[in-house]
């Protein structure tokens, strides 16, 4: 990566048009519900127009009950085992997702969509509101978990799917995973929600406000009104990425990773530029973040994840919202997350427990901090197979294939 990052502002780039396009246009599968099949949102009005971006791996069996929705966080998309169409990257899932992986897309039908609010094809503010022609921007209702849940379901039907075998995600993905045994409990066999809490924290939330603070205060923001202008509030967007990322990463995984290093020199400039390693890595994250990221969908779906309280909409007792499930647990965390500690994942499995459910917890040691569910984690691996394996014994599908 480069010694200094420059962001481009003002105009919109051949970047910003090439993911433009992918909100309206996107390069997966697309159903789109026409008006006579609205969303009611939880904000209290009904998205007409809705349309669903999605991927799937692998192929339904005869009865269609060997599927499992991957439910990705903030910044992912639909294109969890594919080479992503904006970044021309492999899928942010790989490790987990594919043939002969502990989502094995050999054995299993695999599901994946564009949340709600986002900007790789399901209806978000960067999508064409059908009304006006024009990108939504602000015009775009504000979204919950649970709305993106709603989205997914409809989009379930459209498919087929009566029941899915399993629902798996990390971080805003876990969050959807618990949405759906609380919402769905009759169509979802077992979750494996990782990484993740029952309720977005007062610190999460003050990170998230920090993020859409920076986005709003770029000039080319324009109120939320930029595609339809012409330009792009890429600095704003990059600092709410560099503040987010240090979030994701342990204090032992970033001085493994750079310590106090210089950025391709041996003494400090005396200056601003990126003197150490840390610092230019932060830099490239947000410049690359911006390329593939639309700004709106950062306020709408960190703001999504700040309204998740789950215990909330069951008389506070986060247990009532398991109640009599028959859906199989296994609930995992990472002992170096301090975005979601081992505390919210160790409060679910009291509510699972105190509820009835059948559930399992691991706690993984790992210096990787919050991202450690993105990466090469054996244990993980084995612990998700193991599950997975298990369940699908319990739920009568066949046996994984011997290699």
């Amino acid at each position: 990566m480069g010694e200094t990052v420059k962001i481009e502002t003002g105009r919109q780039t051949a970047e910003d048009v090439k993911a433009r396009r992918e909100a309206d246009e996107p390069h997966s599968p697309l159903v789109r519900f026409g008006a006579d099949k609205p969303l009611r949102l939880d904000a209290g009005v009904e998205l007409r127009g809705l349309q669903v971006a999605y991927q799937t791996y692998g192929e339904p069996n005869a009865d269609r009950s060997n599927a499992i929705l991957v439910c990705h966080a903030l910044t992912g998309d639909q294109h969890v085992a594919n080479v992503n169409p904006v970044t021309g990257k492999p899928g942010w899932w790989e490790t987990m997702v594919g043939p002969g992986k502990p989502i094995d897309t050999e054995r299993f039908f695999v599901i994946c969509a564009n949340v709600l609010g986002g900007c790789m094809g399901t209806t978000g503010p960067s999508s064409t509101n059908p009304a006006t022609g024009r990108a939504y921007g602000l015009e775009m209702p504000v979204v919950t978990i649970r709305d993106m849940v709603n989205a997914q379901a409809m989009l379930l039907d459209h498919l087929g799917i009566e029941r899915l075998f399993c629902v798996a995600g990390g971080s805003m993905g876990g969050m959807q995973v618990l949405q759906w045994a609380a919402s769905y409990p009759e169509r979802v066999f077992c979750a494996l929600p990782i990484a993740t809490a029952a309720r977005h924290s007062a610190q999460n939330i003050a990170f998230g406000e920090v993020g859409r603070q920076a986005v709003m205060a770029d000039p080319d923001w324009r109120g939320g009104d930029y595609l339809n202008q012409g330009v792009a509030p890429h600095r704003g967007l990059s600092v709410a990425r560099m503040a987010a990322h240090i979030t994701y990463m342990s204090d032992q995984a970033l001085h493994r990773k750079f310590g106090r290093r210089l950025q391709n020199r041996i003494l400090p400039t005396f200056g601003f530029d990126a003197d150490f390693q840390v610092e230019s890595y932060l830099r490239h994250q947000g410049e690359s973040f911006v390329q593939r990221f639309d700004a709106n969908s950062y306020l709408y779906v960190t703001r999504a994840m700040d309204y998740f309280d789950l215990a909330a909409d069951y008389d506070g007792v986060l247990a009532n919202a398991f109640r009599s499930s028959k859906t199989r647990f296994c609930v995992v965390s990472f002992t170096s997350d301090w975005l979601f500690t081992t505390q919210d994942s160790r409060a679910i499995v009291h509510a699972l427990n105190a509820s009835g459910a059948s559930v399992s917890y691991a706690e993984i040691e790992s210096d990787k901090g919050h991202d450690a569910f993105l990466l090469e984690e054996p244990e993980l691996f084995d612990i998700s197979r193991g599950f997975l394996d298990s369940a699908a014994r319990a739920a009568g599908l066949p046996p994984a294939r011997t290699r």
